[in-house]
Protein backbone atom coordinates (compact mmCIF):
# COMPACT_ATOMS: atom_id res chain seq x y z
CA UNK A 1 0.00 0.00 0.00
CA UNK A 2 1.01 3.54 -0.96
CA UNK A 3 0.44 4.64 2.83
CA UNK A 4 2.75 2.28 4.01
CA UNK A 5 5.80 3.79 2.40
CA UNK A 6 4.61 7.15 2.98
CA UNK A 7 6.91 9.72 1.14
CA UNK A 8 4.10 12.37 0.56
CA UNK A 9 4.18 16.21 1.98
CA UNK A 10 5.89 16.44 5.38
CA UNK A 11 3.40 17.95 8.87
CA UNK A 12 1.49 20.85 8.36
CA UNK A 13 4.11 23.53 8.01
CA UNK A 14 5.05 25.35 11.07
CA UNK A 15 4.61 28.95 11.36
CA UNK A 16 6.88 31.41 13.14
CA UNK A 17 6.73 31.20 16.66
CA UNK A 18 4.70 34.57 17.92
CA UNK A 19 3.29 34.30 13.93
CA UNK A 20 1.11 31.98 13.86
CA UNK A 21 -1.56 32.86 12.15
CA UNK A 22 -5.14 34.02 13.75
CA UNK A 23 -7.75 30.60 14.12
CA UNK A 24 -9.66 30.32 11.22
CA UNK A 25 -12.44 32.09 11.41
CA UNK A 26 -15.67 30.07 11.17
CA UNK A 27 -17.24 30.23 8.24
CA UNK A 28 -20.52 32.20 7.57
CA UNK A 29 -23.70 30.16 7.48
CA UNK A 30 -24.28 29.48 3.42
CA UNK A 31 -27.31 28.55 1.91
CA UNK A 32 -28.24 24.98 1.40
CA UNK A 33 -26.63 23.69 -1.88
CA UNK A 34 -28.07 24.12 -4.82
CA UNK A 35 -29.97 20.54 -5.97
CA UNK A 36 -27.75 20.27 -9.21
CA UNK A 37 -24.81 21.29 -7.23
CA UNK A 38 -23.91 17.61 -5.35
CA UNK A 39 -25.05 15.64 -8.64
CA UNK A 40 -22.98 17.79 -10.91
CA UNK A 41 -20.07 17.35 -8.54
CA UNK A 42 -20.42 13.40 -8.71
CA UNK A 43 -20.45 13.84 -12.92
CA UNK A 44 -17.33 15.75 -12.57
CA UNK A 45 -15.51 13.61 -10.53
CA UNK A 46 -16.69 10.10 -12.38
CA UNK A 47 -15.26 12.38 -15.81
CA UNK A 48 -11.80 12.38 -13.77
CA UNK A 49 -11.56 9.41 -12.49
CA UNK A 50 -8.20 8.38 -12.61
CA UNK A 51 -6.16 4.93 -10.84
CA UNK A 52 -2.93 7.08 -10.93
CA UNK A 53 -4.01 10.33 -9.05
CA UNK A 54 -2.96 10.32 -5.60
CA UNK A 55 -4.02 14.24 -4.47
CA UNK A 56 -7.50 15.66 -5.12
CA UNK A 57 -8.71 19.21 -4.18
CA UNK A 58 -12.35 20.11 -4.55
CA UNK A 59 -12.55 23.91 -5.12
CA UNK A 60 -14.85 25.27 -2.81
CA UNK A 61 -18.40 25.34 -3.42
CA UNK A 62 -21.39 24.75 -1.71
CA UNK A 63 -21.83 21.24 -0.69
CA UNK A 64 -23.99 19.89 2.46
CA UNK A 65 -22.39 16.34 2.07
CA UNK A 66 -21.22 13.57 2.72
CA UNK A 67 -18.75 12.94 0.19
CA UNK A 68 -19.68 11.82 -3.45
CA UNK A 69 -20.68 7.88 -3.46
CA UNK A 70 -17.54 6.26 -6.04
CA UNK A 71 -14.81 8.38 -5.06
CA UNK A 72 -13.39 5.32 -3.72
CA UNK A 73 -13.84 3.54 -6.96
CA UNK A 74 -12.53 7.04 -9.41
CA UNK A 75 -9.60 7.71 -7.29
CA UNK A 76 -8.37 4.17 -5.50
CA UNK A 77 -4.74 5.26 -5.34
CA UNK A 78 -6.06 8.71 -3.43
CA UNK A 79 -3.35 9.89 -0.71
CA UNK A 80 -4.42 13.37 -0.38
CA UNK A 81 -7.41 15.25 -0.10
CA UNK A 82 -8.68 18.67 0.27
CA UNK A 83 -12.14 19.53 0.71
CA UNK A 84 -11.37 22.84 2.76
CA UNK A 85 -14.04 25.79 2.39
CA UNK A 86 -17.01 23.17 0.50
CA UNK A 87 -19.08 23.73 2.99
CA UNK A 88 -19.61 20.29 4.34
CA UNK A 89 -21.66 19.27 7.11
CA UNK A 90 -20.80 15.42 7.13
CA UNK A 91 -17.66 13.00 5.76
CA UNK A 92 -19.83 10.14 5.06
CA UNK A 93 -18.71 6.22 4.77
CA UNK A 94 -17.03 7.19 1.52
CA UNK A 95 -14.00 8.35 3.42
CA UNK A 96 -13.42 4.98 5.18
CA UNK A 97 -13.12 3.38 1.42
CA UNK A 98 -9.52 5.19 1.39
CA UNK A 99 -7.04 3.14 1.97
CA UNK A 100 -4.00 5.30 0.50
CA UNK A 101 -4.93 8.24 2.41
CA UNK A 102 -2.46 10.27 4.63
CA UNK A 103 -3.53 13.44 4.42
CA UNK A 104 -7.29 15.06 4.51
CA UNK A 105 -7.64 18.69 4.75
CA UNK A 106 -11.10 19.60 5.81
CA UNK A 107 -10.68 23.28 7.09
CA UNK A 108 -13.52 25.71 7.10
CA UNK A 109 -16.06 23.84 6.40
CA UNK A 110 -19.68 22.99 9.33
CA UNK A 111 -18.40 19.86 10.63
CA UNK A 112 -18.97 19.41 14.52
CA UNK A 113 -22.54 17.87 14.66
CA UNK A 114 -24.13 14.19 15.04
CA UNK A 115 -22.60 12.20 12.28
CA UNK A 116 -19.95 14.51 11.40
CA UNK A 117 -17.39 11.96 10.96
CA UNK A 118 -18.61 8.29 9.82
CA UNK A 119 -19.07 5.34 12.04
CA UNK A 120 -16.13 2.87 12.76
CA UNK A 121 -13.62 5.16 11.28
CA UNK A 122 -11.14 3.74 14.45
CA UNK A 123 -11.40 0.47 12.62
CA UNK A 124 -11.50 1.27 8.84
CA UNK A 125 -7.58 0.96 6.96
CA UNK A 126 -7.85 4.63 7.22
CA UNK A 127 -7.27 4.62 10.93
CA UNK A 128 -3.59 2.85 10.03
CA UNK A 129 -3.07 5.16 7.17
CA UNK A 130 -3.86 8.82 7.86
CA UNK A 131 -0.80 10.88 9.07
CA UNK A 132 -2.08 14.76 8.76
CA UNK A 133 -5.50 15.73 9.46
CA UNK A 134 -6.88 19.58 9.45
CA UNK A 135 -10.20 20.06 10.67
CA UNK A 136 -9.67 23.68 12.05
CA UNK A 137 -12.56 26.43 11.21
CA UNK A 138 -15.56 23.99 11.72
CA UNK A 139 -17.46 23.50 14.79
CA UNK A 140 -16.68 20.72 16.94
CA UNK A 141 -17.32 21.35 20.27
CA UNK A 142 -15.40 18.51 21.57
CA UNK A 143 -12.57 15.92 20.09
CA UNK A 144 -14.35 13.29 18.54
CA UNK A 145 -13.48 10.35 20.10
CA UNK A 146 -13.01 8.51 16.98
CA UNK A 147 -9.92 10.65 16.32
CA UNK A 148 -8.84 9.28 19.45
CA UNK A 149 -8.50 6.09 17.60
CA UNK A 150 -6.34 7.08 14.59
CA UNK A 151 -3.06 5.99 15.99
CA UNK A 152 -1.36 6.93 13.48
CA UNK A 153 -1.62 10.57 13.02
CA UNK A 154 1.05 12.70 12.97
CA UNK A 155 -0.13 15.83 12.80
CA UNK A 156 -3.72 17.22 14.22
CA UNK A 157 -4.95 20.62 13.49
CA UNK A 158 -8.57 21.62 15.30
CA UNK A 159 -8.03 25.63 15.52
CA UNK A 160 -10.95 27.97 15.51
CA UNK A 161 -13.33 25.36 16.44
CA UNK A 162 -15.85 25.39 20.02
CA UNK A 163 -13.64 22.91 21.85
CA UNK A 164 -14.19 23.06 25.69
CA UNK A 165 -10.75 21.09 26.73
CA UNK A 166 -8.45 18.53 26.17
CA UNK A 167 -10.02 14.68 26.79
CA UNK A 168 -7.35 12.45 28.66
CA UNK A 169 -7.68 9.82 25.37
CA UNK A 170 -5.33 12.03 23.80
CA UNK A 171 -3.02 10.08 24.86
CA UNK A 172 -3.50 7.40 22.75
CA UNK A 173 -2.10 9.11 19.62
CA UNK A 174 0.88 8.20 20.61
CA UNK A 175 2.30 9.40 17.03
CA UNK A 176 1.50 12.34 17.11
CA UNK A 177 4.31 15.11 16.64
CA UNK A 178 2.32 18.48 15.82
CA UNK A 179 -1.09 19.41 18.27
CA UNK A 180 -2.85 22.76 16.69
CA UNK A 181 -5.50 23.68 19.36
CA UNK A 182 -5.32 27.33 19.07
CA UNK A 183 -8.13 29.28 18.99
CA UNK A 184 -10.92 27.71 21.46
CA UNK A 185 -12.46 27.93 24.99
CA UNK A 186 -10.06 25.49 26.84
CA UNK A 187 -9.85 26.29 30.08
CA UNK A 188 -7.26 23.30 31.47
CA UNK A 189 -4.42 21.17 29.89
CA UNK A 190 -4.89 17.22 31.29
CA UNK A 191 -1.71 15.65 32.13
CA UNK A 192 -2.24 12.78 30.34
CA UNK A 193 -1.55 15.38 27.30
CA UNK A 194 2.29 14.97 28.82
CA UNK A 195 2.26 11.12 27.63
CA UNK A 196 2.93 11.84 23.96
CA UNK A 197 6.48 10.99 23.51
CA UNK A 198 6.83 12.20 19.82
CA UNK A 199 5.11 15.79 20.28
CA UNK A 200 7.50 18.76 19.13
CA UNK A 201 4.87 21.55 18.38
CA UNK A 202 1.80 21.76 20.76
CA UNK A 203 0.09 25.16 20.26
CA UNK A 204 -2.37 26.08 22.52
CA UNK A 205 -2.43 29.93 22.14
CA UNK A 206 -5.90 32.29 22.26
CA UNK A 207 -7.93 29.99 24.88
CA UNK A 208 -8.72 30.23 28.49
CA UNK A 209 -5.70 28.38 30.16
CA UNK A 210 -4.92 29.36 33.68
CA UNK A 211 -2.42 27.32 34.57
CA UNK A 212 -0.05 24.29 32.83
CA UNK A 213 0.35 20.91 34.39
CA UNK A 214 4.18 20.17 35.88
CA UNK A 215 3.73 16.85 34.14
CA UNK A 216 4.16 18.99 30.77
CA UNK A 217 7.86 18.94 31.81
CA UNK A 218 7.89 15.16 30.63
CA UNK A 219 7.40 16.19 26.67
CA UNK A 220 11.38 15.67 26.10
CA UNK A 221 11.19 15.98 22.51
CA UNK A 222 8.69 19.58 22.63
CA UNK A 223 10.63 22.08 20.45
CA UNK A 224 8.05 24.81 20.19
CA UNK A 225 5.15 25.41 22.82
CA UNK A 226 2.91 28.54 22.03
CA UNK A 227 0.56 29.94 25.19
CA UNK A 228 -0.23 33.31 24.31
CA UNK A 229 -3.42 34.77 24.80
CA UNK A 230 -4.26 32.95 27.65
CA UNK A 231 -5.26 33.74 31.65
CA UNK A 232 -1.67 31.90 32.89
CA UNK A 233 -0.05 33.72 36.26
CA UNK A 234 2.68 31.23 36.37
CA UNK A 235 4.63 28.80 34.74
CA UNK A 236 5.31 25.87 36.59
CA UNK A 237 9.30 25.67 37.39
CA UNK A 238 9.31 22.11 35.92
CA UNK A 239 8.57 23.99 32.63
CA UNK A 240 13.30 23.97 32.67
CA UNK A 241 13.15 20.30 32.41
CA UNK A 242 12.30 20.55 28.53
CA UNK A 243 15.58 20.41 27.70
CA UNK A 244 14.52 20.89 23.41
CA UNK A 245 12.54 23.42 23.85
CA UNK A 246 13.82 26.53 21.70
CA UNK A 247 10.55 28.64 21.48
CA UNK A 248 7.87 29.35 24.13
CA UNK A 249 5.73 32.12 23.27
CA UNK A 250 3.66 33.98 26.07
CA UNK A 251 2.69 37.18 25.19
CA UNK A 252 -0.80 38.32 26.25
CA UNK A 253 -0.91 36.56 29.11
CA UNK A 254 -1.29 38.52 33.16
CA UNK A 255 1.95 36.99 33.97
CA UNK A 256 2.13 38.41 37.65
CA UNK A 257 3.90 41.41 37.62
CA UNK A 258 5.68 41.46 41.37
CA UNK A 259 6.68 38.36 43.85
CA UNK A 260 3.87 36.47 45.22
CA UNK A 261 3.72 34.12 47.70
CA UNK A 262 1.16 31.79 48.15
CA UNK A 263 0.74 30.18 51.65
CA UNK A 264 -2.63 28.53 51.43
CA UNK A 265 -1.28 25.34 53.41
CA UNK A 266 -3.88 22.14 53.81
CA UNK A 267 -1.93 20.11 56.59
CA UNK A 268 -0.99 16.37 55.81
CA UNK A 269 -3.17 13.94 56.04
CA UNK A 270 -2.30 11.25 58.88
CA UNK A 271 -1.07 8.90 55.59
CA UNK A 272 0.97 11.59 54.32
CA UNK A 273 2.36 12.06 57.52
CA UNK A 274 3.67 8.46 57.55
CA UNK A 275 4.86 8.56 54.07
CA UNK A 276 6.98 11.12 54.73
CA UNK A 277 8.40 9.71 57.37
CA UNK A 278 8.84 6.46 55.84
CA UNK A 279 10.04 8.50 52.36
CA UNK A 280 12.76 10.84 54.35
CA UNK A 281 13.83 8.05 56.87
CA UNK A 282 14.42 5.75 53.90
CA UNK A 283 12.50 3.14 55.83
CA UNK A 284 12.89 -0.29 53.53
CA UNK A 285 9.83 -2.14 52.52
CA UNK A 286 9.21 -4.31 49.22
CA UNK A 287 5.79 -4.83 47.50
CA UNK A 288 4.82 -8.01 49.63
CA UNK A 289 4.94 -5.83 52.92
CA UNK A 290 2.67 -2.98 51.96
CA UNK A 291 -1.41 -3.13 49.84
CA UNK A 292 -0.48 -2.36 46.25
CA UNK A 293 -2.70 0.80 46.50
CA UNK A 294 0.16 2.11 49.11
CA UNK A 295 3.15 0.74 47.08
CA UNK A 296 1.78 3.02 44.56
CA UNK A 297 1.23 6.22 46.80
CA UNK A 298 4.68 5.96 48.05
CA UNK A 299 6.09 5.90 44.63
CA UNK A 300 4.19 9.92 43.88
CA UNK A 301 6.27 11.43 46.54
CA UNK A 302 8.12 14.92 45.17
CA UNK A 303 11.51 16.21 46.39
CA UNK A 304 11.08 19.45 47.86
CA UNK A 305 13.10 22.25 46.07
CA UNK A 306 14.45 23.99 48.90
CA UNK A 307 17.90 22.63 49.05
CA UNK A 308 18.75 22.68 52.44
CA UNK A 309 14.94 20.66 53.68
CA UNK A 310 15.66 17.59 52.04
CA UNK A 311 11.74 16.55 52.51
CA UNK A 312 9.02 15.47 50.53
CA UNK A 313 5.02 15.68 49.90
CA UNK A 314 2.47 13.82 48.43
CA UNK A 315 -0.71 16.21 48.04
CA UNK A 316 -0.12 18.89 50.89
CA UNK A 317 2.30 21.19 49.89
CA UNK A 318 3.14 24.85 49.81
CA UNK A 319 2.84 26.91 46.31
CA UNK A 320 5.20 29.74 45.98
CA UNK A 321 6.05 31.86 42.72
CA UNK A 322 9.52 32.61 41.97
CA UNK A 323 11.20 34.64 39.63
CA UNK A 324 13.76 33.36 37.14
CA UNK A 325 16.09 35.17 34.43
CA UNK A 326 15.17 34.06 30.86
CA UNK A 327 18.06 35.04 27.93
CA UNK A 328 18.63 37.87 30.23
CA UNK A 329 16.16 40.01 29.50
CA UNK A 330 12.60 38.73 31.31
CA UNK A 331 11.91 37.71 34.31
CA UNK A 332 9.50 34.52 34.27
CA UNK A 333 7.44 33.59 37.36
CA UNK A 334 7.75 29.78 38.11
CA UNK A 335 5.71 27.73 40.58
CA UNK A 336 7.44 26.02 43.31
CA UNK A 337 6.06 23.42 45.59
CA UNK A 338 7.63 23.26 49.61
CA UNK A 339 6.38 20.70 51.61
CA UNK A 340 5.81 23.06 54.49
CA UNK A 341 5.05 26.59 55.37
CA UNK A 342 8.83 26.39 57.12
CA UNK A 343 10.33 26.06 53.93
CA UNK A 344 9.53 29.86 53.04
CA UNK A 345 8.86 31.56 56.06
CA UNK A 346 10.58 34.83 56.30
CA UNK A 347 10.59 34.84 60.30
CA UNK A 348 13.10 32.19 60.16
CA UNK A 349 16.62 33.02 59.55
CA UNK A 350 17.20 29.14 58.35
CA UNK A 351 14.58 28.69 56.62
CA UNK A 352 15.27 32.28 54.97
CA UNK A 353 18.44 31.39 54.18
CA UNK A 354 16.99 28.12 52.41
CA UNK A 355 14.62 30.51 50.24
CA UNK A 356 17.54 32.49 48.62
CA UNK A 357 19.59 29.40 48.12
CA UNK A 358 16.34 27.80 46.55
CA UNK A 359 15.99 31.49 44.11
CA UNK A 360 20.01 31.01 43.68
CA UNK A 361 19.07 27.48 42.25
CA UNK A 362 16.39 28.40 39.85
CA UNK A 363 18.25 31.53 38.76
CA UNK A 364 20.87 28.47 38.08
CA UNK A 365 18.82 26.29 36.35
CA UNK A 366 17.32 29.15 34.28
CA UNK A 367 20.72 30.42 33.23
CA UNK A 368 21.68 26.78 31.92
CA UNK A 369 18.72 26.85 30.07
CA UNK A 370 18.52 30.29 28.77
CA UNK A 371 20.69 29.48 25.87
CA UNK A 372 18.43 26.53 25.19
CA UNK A 373 15.55 29.51 24.75
CA UNK A 374 16.04 30.62 21.48
CA UNK A 375 12.83 32.63 21.37
CA UNK A 376 11.13 33.75 24.47
CA UNK A 377 7.89 35.77 23.74
CA UNK A 378 6.22 38.00 25.88
CA UNK A 379 5.02 40.76 24.41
Amino acid sequence: MAAAGWDGPELEPRPELGMEPEPEPEPEPEPDPEPEAEPALAAELSARRSAEARRLVLSPRRLSGPLPAGLSQWFPALEVLDVSGTGLTEMGTELLSLPCLHTLLAKNNRLGGPGSLPKGLGQAPLARSLRVLNLSGNRFSEVPPALLQLRGLRSLSLGGNRLQGIPPDIQELHSLEFLYLGGNFITAIPPELAKLPSLRYLVLCDNKIQSIPPQLAQLHSLRSLSLHNNLLTYLPREILNLVHLDELSLRGNPLVVRFVRDLTYNPPSLQELAGRTVKTRNIPYTPSDLPESLVRYLSLASNCPNPKCGGVYFDSCVRQIKFVDFCGKYRLPLMHYLCSPECSSPFSSASQSSTSQSESDSEDEASVAAHRMQKVLLG
